[in-house]
């Protein structure tokens, strides 16, 4: 008895065909839900890069009265500090 030679599927072949299988289960968005995802992205990035910058500016002057040993600088470096560090402890609390 002749043994039948099964046919090996190409990779490749099986592979092409279940990613076109797998593209088809894909809810791709709307042109407008699009824009309004891209509208948000660009937003908080936007944002979030306006925050850093306010924050390295504020840090690089505050930094810049400690080595210049400027009291007034310094006394608002520690009073922004202490603000900071009640108004977490107030929001921590809140949240328990």
């Amino acid at each position: 008895m002749a043994k039948v030679k099964e046919r090996k599927e190409n990779a490749l072949v099986r592979y092409f065909r279940e990613t076109r299988a797998e593209m088809g289960k894909v809810h791709w968005p709307s042109r407008e839900e699009t824009l309004r995802l891209t509208q948000i992205v660009l937003t908080v990035t936007v944002g979030m890069a306006i925050f850093l910058w306010l924050m390295d500016v504020l840090f690089d002057w505050w930094l810049g009265g400690v080595l210049e040993s400027d009291p007034w600088r310094i006394g608002l470096a520690i009073a922004a500090f202490a603000i900071s560090v009640v108004a977490a402890v107030v929001l921590g609390r809140q949240q328990e």
